[in-house]
């Protein structure tokens, strides 16, 4: 295992500068079968992977890919086709509230005004993008942040299909269906976590 984390610089993420990193494992652990992990190193996007902290690399996190998901691997994906969308996914006792809520971030760092329930601001954006450009979120290394030094948020990143076309229609499809699905699957857990 301790090989793997060094073939790809992009999937070690540090976890030096969290002052709660045990916050911040549990906080980016609930998305490890619900975003799509994107590495500009070897231009591949992940879609089924694990999250591990080894023992043996203090303040690591690892992603691992799993390599008998070759339908769930896309390769070819360059970085001019990965953009940031300035939007964060918040822990909801961040803002006083349940569930994960997007929201965006100043230029001092602070919590923007408007922080929206997660499904229903990300279903908002869907629906506002056209449809050779969809809403397409994954996580680059650097994502996973630590907020007014105690909580952890999520850096949201995107996909734009019009900068992929070097990719087959069937191949950009693909890649949007994937996405689509775990968006889909991350909403129906943060229903049922509401609900328990």
């Amino acid at each position: 295992m301790q090989h793997a984390q060094y073939q790809n610089p992009d999937l070690a993420w540090d976890l030096d500068a969290f002052t709660q990193r045990s916050r911040a494992t549990e906080f980016i652990s609930q998305f490890q079968s619900t975003l799509c992990v994107y590495s500009p190193t070897v231009d591949m996007l992940y879609a089924t992977y694990e999250i591990l902290f080894p023992e043996e690399v203090d303040a690591k996190l690892v992603i691992l890919p799993d390599k008998n998901a070759y339908y769930d691997t896309f390769t070819r994906i360059v970085a001019d086709g990965i953009k940031p969308t300035g939007l964060y996914i918040v822990p909801g006792e961040l803002v006083k509230r349940a569930g994960l809520h997007l929201a965006n971030v100043t230029a001092d760092r602070t919590l923007g005004p408007r922080q929206i329930p997660f499904e229903s601001g990300i279903r908002a954006i869907m629906n506002s993008r056209p449809k050779d450009d969809p809403f397409l979120p994954v996580l680059t290394k650097g994502d996973l942040r630590e907020f007014e030094q105690s909580w952890p948020v999520i850096h949201l990143h995107r996909i734009s299909l019009p900068d992929i076309e070097h990719l087959s229609a069937l191949n950009r499809s693909s890649i949007a269906n994937v996405i689509s699905e775990k968006m889909e699957s991350l909403f129906v857990t943060q229903r049922n976590s509401m609900v328990a």
